[in-house]
């Protein structure tokens, strides 16, 4: 692990990408400041693990298939339909 140290103000760059910059400090609590590209997530990591804990739950639930689409409607049938079709003559 890389140790920095950085005032108020201070910056650091990660991969020429992210900027990582400390805006404030609060008595223990430091405010930090992350820009990053639209492609690059990023998360405190108590949310981060909390994402990583429910897709491998997702993984790993026995029984979780997708939900069951309604009946296939008979054909001329309009009902749940919001559009009707009316044909043209050629």
């Amino acid at each position: 692990m890389l140790i920095l140290s950085r005032k108020i103000g201070e910056s650091l760059v990660i991969d020429g990408r992210i900027l990582v910059k400390i805006v404030r400090v609060e008595g223990d609590v430091v405010k930090v400041g992350i820009q990053a590209p639209p492609d690059v997530p990023v998360h405190r990591q108590e949310v981060y693990e909390e994402i990583q804990r429910n897709n491998q739950e997702a993984l790993t639930r026995p029984g979780q298939g997708l939900p069951k689409l309604p009946r296939k409607l008979p054909p001329g049938s309009t009902q749940n339909s919001a559009l009707t079709l009316t044909p043209v003559p050629a």
